[in-house]
């Protein structure tokens, strides 16, 4: 029996087992802590989504304002050929 083969009857007789119970504050805790996590995560997300929002508008005012797909004036007068 080699090794891994060692390793793979250890693994499958401690899953085959009953899982030790858990200590009701354990539950307690982690369950207090999923739910701050859980917050926390919503809270980004609606930061990161406002942030988002706040760029489009930013960026639909700009263009509005600087016009950018519209030719600059030209900055000097065209040659004069008559005179």
């Amino acid at each position: 029996m080699s090794q891994y083969e060692r390793k793979e009857a250890a693994v499958r007789r401690l899953l085959d087992g009953v899982p030790p119970p858990v200590p009701r504050e354990l539950y307690e805790e982690a369950v207090r802590r999923g739910g701050r996590r859980l917050r926390r995560h919503r809270a980004v997300r609606r930061l990161l989504w406002f942030a988002l929002f706040a760029a489009v508008v930013a960026f639909a005012v700009w263009a509005s304002v600087a016009q950018p797909w519209v030719e600059p004036p030209a900055e000097t007068t065209p040659p004069l050929t008559r005179w």
